[in-house]
């Protein structure tokens, strides 16, 4: 989804955000996610990223492999901004948005603040490489990809938009599939963490077949 602001690179980014710690959840670069806010705490997060700004919204997986607060659990290092894109409200006190993801982020401090909701200080240094559209893409092995997928779905009696997949570039198709995956909170971290597009497609064609292979219907037999 185009965006009104323009993001060129790290330094057009905030330093500190708000941040939504939520298992499973996978916020990519360009990514669109749809939230249903509800908690006190998050819909007043929301009021106040509309008043800022930037409209910027940090998701970031609680880690459960570190001991922590249930109420404040330890957080994974690395996350996703979003910018929120669409609002609406749903007039019983929920809040329907959509983020737009815009670059990765490194925690580097989650601060001492008296909003009911966690802020952190962020770097998007790391990954500057986010905000060129499109990056890598040639390197991503499309057919891997598409053959394995199309062994998820049979294996699962899923169906699936063939033409827009057919057609969809190869950021947009290798993100969209890792956001929408069902693995767990590690897989998802993987994902979120790789490097670059080409190891983002080949954890997510790794993980499927390791998945049917649990199954017991190796991909490679499906016709």
């Amino acid at each position: 989804m185009p965006m009104n602001a323009t993001y060129r690179g790290p330094v057009d980014m905030p330093s500190v955000i708000p941040v939504f710690p939520l298992p499973g959840a996978l916020l990519l670069p360009r990514g669109q996610m749809p939230l249903n806010i509800f908690e006190p705490r998050y819909v007043a997060m929301i009021d106040d990223a509309l008043r800022d700004g930037h409209r910027m919204i940090g998701m970031i997986q609680p880690d459960a492999t570190q001991a922590g607060n249930v109420t404040y659990p330890r957080l994974y290092r690395v996350g996703c901004a979003g910018r929120i894109t669409q609002f609406a409200e749903s007039g019983d006190g929920r809040y329907l948005i959509e983020l737009t993801g815009v670059a990765r982020f490194r925690v580097e401090e989650e601060l001492k603040v008296l909003t009911a909701y966690r802020q952190c200080r962020v770097t998007f240094a790391p990954f500057a490489d986010d905000f060129i559209a499109r990056k890598g893409e040639g390197l991503v092995n499309r057919a891997e990809l598409i053959d394995t997928l199309r062994d998820f779905l049979k294996v699962n009696n899923l169906k699936a938009d063939w033409e827009g997949i057919e057609n969809a570039p190869n950021e947009a198709l290798v993100n969209a599939l890792a956001m929408v995956s069902p693995y767990g909170p590690p897989e998802k971290q993987a994902l979120l963490e790789a490097p670059d597009l080409k190891t983002r497609a080949e954890i997510l064609v790794a993980v499927t077949k390791i998945e049917l292979a649990k199954a017991n219907v190796p991909g490679e037999t499906l016709q």
